[in-house]
């Protein structure tokens, strides 16, 4: 037996002599694929479907914020890391008015209820005013000693408020170009605020831990919440109740409380996220609150009950999220850069746009509700048409 297998082994084994060589090509070891390599690359080559109806590419740097204008709906605004921002309208390619002018990234944009005004908030410590309707500069608001934060306007008028790394809050007339009022008081930078609906208060959250409730009018600060049983980090976002009554803040603590404004006592605690809360919004039709984090969740809680009526889950960490009008859909901005929607009542993600090669930093909706901009690391503006959602 094993001498015929031998036989059969020499028999399968073929020789060549060196007559049998017709030539000799030299290859570099280098120049050979890596067999890992070669196994994975299929992997790799399958590209995204691109979903977005626009795409906007002029800027060279990566996308921090955007901003829809609430009367025209093709107007929109974007800022980000090239220390640039760029007037655009959906459908018109990368046709766009550059706002020069900042010496570093612009980290906010918002325009004013009217639609007349645009503030742009950098960096380089300074808030910027433009005429929408000619598109230029109309002032420079200098006084905080840090990056802007963030950027709000009063609900009815052309008063702006500015949150920065320095720890102050500066209030302005726009119209006027005439600094009114600084809140001074939180330990570090004040990361988020805005003014109550009826323009009558100010809210504000910091790194500090802390919640300041303010006067706009003489700068007193009302009321501080901090301490147990408040948060134990740093504020990331606050929005605040339609009948200016109630502030809802979350942190990086993973928790979120809601705040009576008038008389600065936390009233109730929503503890269902792990990690470090980074958007909230509130729904124009319902008395429910959504929240995103970074631990790859979207909740949306029940105000009425305080307790949270479905949790959407994600791929990765939620950055952004967006009421769409006053819908029950809600769309979520993704670090896997996926912009998804999801219907608030059963809890089901029902679409996903793809086209993002990275994270989703910011999200905006057109004026008539039928377009959603999302802006990315990625260097990138995308529009996608929701009106079937509104």
């Amino acid at each position: 037996m094993n001498g015929a297998d031998n036989d059969e082994d020499e028999e399968g084994e073929v020789f060549l002599d060196d007559e049998d060589i017709i030539q000799e090509i030299p290859v570099d070891e280098e120049d050979l694929p890596d067999a890992e390599d070669e196994a994975g690359s299929d992997m790799y080559d399958v590209e995204e479907p691109d979903d977005s109806m626009h795409l906007f590419t002029g800027h060279t740097g990566e996308l921090y914020t955007v901003a829809c204008s609430p009367t025209d709906a093709k107007l929109v605004v974007t800022g980000g890391g090239d220390d640039k921002s760029f007037m655009w309208k959906i459908g018109e390619g990368d046709m766009a008015l550059e706002l020069q002018g900042h010496n570093d990234s612009v980290s906010c944009l918002a325009f004013s209820a009217d639609g007349q005004l645009l503030a742009s908030g950098s960096f380089d410590g300074l808030t910027k005013i433009w005429d929408v309707s000619s598109c230029s500069l109309k002032c420079t608001l200098e006084g905080p000693g840090g990056g802007i934060e963030w950027v709000r306007w009063h609900p009815k008028g052309h008063v702006i408020l500015a949150g920065s790394e320095d720890s102050t809050v500066w209030m302005w007339n726009a119209n006027k170009s005439a600094y009114l009022n600084i809140f001074s008081g939180h330990g570090s930078n004040v990361t988020c605020g805005d003014f109550t609906p009826d323009g009558k208060t100010i809210c504000t959250g910091s790194d500090d831990a802390s919640l300041r409730i303010w006067n706009p009018r003489s700068g007193e600060n009302i009321h501080v919440v901090r301490g147990h049983p408040y948060h134990t980090d740093g504020l990331t976002c606050l929005t605040i109740t339609s009948d200016s009554t109630l502030a809802i803040t979350g942190s990086k603590d993973s928790s979120i409380h809601i705040v009576n404004i008038i008389t600065g006592k936390v009233v109730s605690s929503l503890r269902t996220h792990t990690d470090s809360i980074e958007c909230i919004g509130l729904s124009q039709s319902f008395h429910w609150a959504a929240t995103g984090g970074m631990d790859q969740k979207l909740v949306i809680w029940d105000l009425q009950h305080m307790s949270a009526r479905c949790t959407c889950e994600h791929e990765e960490g939620v950055t952004c999220l967006l009421w769409l009008g006053t819908s029950q859909y809600i769309a979520s901005g993704c670090v896997d850069g996926k912009v998804r929607v999801w219907d608030s009542l059963s809890g089901d993600c029902i679409r996903t746009f793809s086209g993002h090669s990275d994270a989703i930093q910011s999200l905006a909706i057109s004026a008539n509700g039928e377009f959603l901009v999302s802006v990315s690391l990625d260097k990138t503006a995308r529009v996608f048409e929701i009106a079937e959602f509104s």
